[in-house]
């Protein structure tokens, strides 16, 4: 316990001394102090606020639910490193109660008539489609200024995110309420970004990551003995995604098409009532009236809104069929994905292409 006290000490020491030197080295014309500012708060927030959970487990203080779903955790996160060989560190072995429901609010936005995401470029991660904020003012802000210029604009809560190993990254509040599987997917997710990044590729990182964690919960099921998934909720989840991905092959269609901006308004509109229809007559006719996804579909659409669909999963059959290649075994696997990370962009499409047409 006082090891891992130190290296946090440490860590908050290192971030303290050196972060304003590596802020200066961030900004530029097209970036701002105050958005590179909060990000630096923010993430200094988190560290502060960490805890081991191992110490929150052992305190009869607190509270019940928390202790038993944290010990859940750390099974899942004993797993993570053991059997999925995800790395062994202290990600998620740590506590931060952070007193809201999302650590971040993302804002992604794109042209009225394009579903290309203005994108936003960072030396870590790279390049990605949205801008992360720690408060949800400030994306409401970012947000109404993008409205202001024209564009198309989304806002997601997000639960949790990786450093890529630079922190111990730890489960936050925000990720508790899903409960103890859904905990579980989000580690095993999180982790993969630090198993294997490849600097602007969004689709390629979040569709490995989302396959670590499908693979991980169905083996993770299994080692605690419980009976396979029915499928029913990710085969809903399936058929609710390709309703969205047919509709942004719809709207790339229309987009290209010289029609004056008022038709183009219109026929956009008559995109989105579509949507809506397929999805009710899907819901009444396979779904047995299941209304988990009514409340994304009658909210206001638009291009940044089904922006994010089809980046957490377009390369997934793509790395199951690697993953098969492999022989199901993870370290294998893991090479043969740095492998593909490697490749030039061009190169490392094509060849999920075609592993994508073996699955």
């Amino acid at each position: 316990m006082i090891r891992q006290r130190s290296r946090h000490r440490l860590l908050d020491r290192v971030f303290r001394i050196l972060f304003p030197a590596f802020l200066l080295l961030l900004l530029n014309g097209c970036t701002s102090v105050g958005y590179y500012g909060q990000l630096a708060s923010g993430q200094w927030r988190l560290l502060q606020a960490r805890e081991p959970i191992d110490r929150v487990i052992a305190d009869p203080t607190r509270d019940s639910g928390l202790r038993t779903h944290l010990a859940q955790a750390r099974e899942a996160r004993a797993f993570a490193s053991k059997h999925l060989h995800l790395p062994d560190n202290q990600s998620y072995r740590l506590y931060a109660d952070i007193g809201r429901p999302f650590v971040v609010w993302n804002v992604f936005a794109t042209p009225e008539f394009s579903l290309a995401p203005l994108t936003h470029c960072f030396p870590i991660a790279g390049c990605v489609a949205y801008r992360g904020y720690y408060s949800q003012g400030a994306a409401r802000g970012e947000a109404a200024l993008q409205r202001l210029r024209g564009m198309d604009v989304s806002i997601a809560g997000i639960e949790a995110y990786s450093t890529l190993g630079w922190f111990d990254d730890p489960i936050l509040s925000s990720m508790l309420h899903w409960g103890d599987e859904r905990l579980a997917t989000l580690i095993f997710h999180e982790l993969a970004h630090q198993r294997v990044y490849v600097k602007d590729d969004t689709e390629f990182n979040e569709s490995f990551a989302t396959f670590v964690e499908q693979e991980g919960t169905r083996q993770w099921r299994a080692h605690r003995g419980l009976a396979p998934d029915n499928g029913n909720r990710l085969r809903q989840r399936d058929q609710f995604i390709q309703l969205i991905l047919d509709t942004r092959q719809r709207l790339e269609t229309l987009y290209a098409q010289p029609l004056p901006t008022e038709q183009m308004r219109q026929r956009k509109a008559e995109e989105f009532e579509r949507l809506r229809a397929d999805y009710a007559h899907l819901r009444d006719s396979q779904w047995a009236g299941d209304k988990r996804y009514d409340a994304w579909i009658y909210a206001p659409l638009n291009n940044a809104r089904i922006l994010p669909f089809g980046l957490y999963d377009q390369w997934v059959p793509a790395f199951g069929a690697l993953f098969k290649r492999e022989g199901e075994d993870w370290l294998a696997f893991y090479s043969a994905v740095e492998k593909l990370g490697r490749l030039p962009t061009v190169e490392r499409k094509a060849a999920l292409k075609a592993l994508a047409s073996t699955n």
